[in-house]
């Protein structure tokens, strides 16, 4: 056996163990879930600015509340355990396959488990405070100066990890080449994933966000492999796995929302994943549904600003087409489409460097 097609078995493997594992733990979540109604109790009534969202209210009155959120666990804790079972059985058993299974390194994915787990540890104590209705933030939760801190901070660890211990200080641009952009690279880390970040708003319909990211996720893991970087696309391929899962149970009806405990931790390290395989050029593309939503957002906000009205009848854009008539279920599946189109798009660009 080549050493190629063990790569290739050893991805999918992985990404199966992960889809497998997510399964067989989901009732339990659920249960709990359910059994201590871990969901809003009062629908959110207001917009992001903090004006009345009538049209928002109108769509998803009856969606909020009655479904728990936190289902984002099962996405980062299947790839934690995943992660350290693997490791722990090179640990324990001496054999090729246990060693070349572990795809715990130091230069591919110490930086993305670590900001996966702080940044969905963050996101689920917002969570727990949405569903009690506490903080400064509409409907409860942290507020958004605390959450941007955070993100902040997760992504200057990043910057300075990337630039002081991995020596990286390289933007690739497809078919111009490799420049360096020194200390640079600090600051450009943090604004990343803060874009990232940004895109989190996806999470507003049953089954938009799962899909978004299979794809997204789906596109990194073929980038990393195609670069060498068999670890990172393990990585990417275990997260993949988890999605395929957690999409599973979110697709309308919805048995649970990601939540930010999900969202949070998928948005951060998708920033980490994008600087490790030097694809932050072409980011944009492959995780175009994220930049769409935000920046609907934006001209929405910037429009009621300046021109006094809005742009569309209801942002983030999904939930416009949704006013228009739109069932859910075809936003959903439509975007999904356009996603994993942007994400070919994307991944065909990058591979021509």
């Amino acid at each position: 056996m080549t050493l190629f097609t063990f790569n290739v078995i050893k991805i999918f493997l992985l990404a199966t163990a992960a889809t497998i594992l997510a399964v067989v733990w989901c009732p339990f979540l659920t249960h709990y879930l359910y059994k201590y109604k871990l969901w809003k109790k009062e629908a959110r009534t207001k917009a992001i600015s903090g004006e009345d969202a009538p049209v928002f209210n109108q769509l998803h009155k009856d969606r909020e509340v009655g479904i728990p959120r936190f289902g984002g666990l099962l996405i980062w804790v299947t790839a934690v355990i995943v992660i350290f079972l693997f490791h722990i059985l090179a640990k324990v058993f001496d054999g090729y396959w246990f060693s070349k299974l572990n795809f715990l390194s130091r230069s591919q994915t110490w930086l993305p488990l670590f900001t996966l787990v702080a940044a969905s540890i963050v996101g689920f104590a917002d969570d727990i405070l949405q569903v009690f209705g506490r903080g400064k933030y509409i409907g409860g939760g942290m507020s958004f100066k605390r959450r941007f801190l955070m993100v902040v901070s997760i992504g200057l660890i990043g910057g300075l990890w990337f630039y002081y211990k991995l020596g990286f200080d390289i933007i690739h641009i497809p078919l111009l080449g490799n420049f360096s952009i020194g200390l640079w690279i600090i600051p450009l880390f943090i604004i990343v994933m803060l874009a990232c970040w940004s895109g989190g708003i996806i999470d507003g319909l049953d089954g938009l966000a799962g899909g978004a990211f299979i794809s997204i996720f789906g596109a990194f893991t073929i980038i990393s492999f195609s670069l060498g970087l068999v670890d990172l696309a393990a990585f990417c391929a275990v997260i993949f796995g988890a999605l395929l899962t957690f999409l599973w149970f979110n697709i309308p009806p919805a048995r649970f929302y990601m939540g930010e405990t999900g969202m949070l931790g998928l948005t951060t390290v998708l920033a980490v994943v994008a600087f490790l395989t030097n694809s932050i050029v072409v980011l944009p593309i492959i995780a175009g549904l994220l930049v769409i939503e935000s920046g609907s957002v934006i001209i929405q906000l910037v429009s009621k600003k300046i021109r006094k009205k809005k742009v569309f009848l209801s942002a983030p854009i999904h939930h416009h087409f949704e006013a228009i008539g739109w069932p859910s279920y075809k936003v959903t599946m439509r975007f999904w489409i356009v996603g994993i189109v942007l994400a070919i798009i994307g991944v065909a660009i990058r591979l021509l460097g």
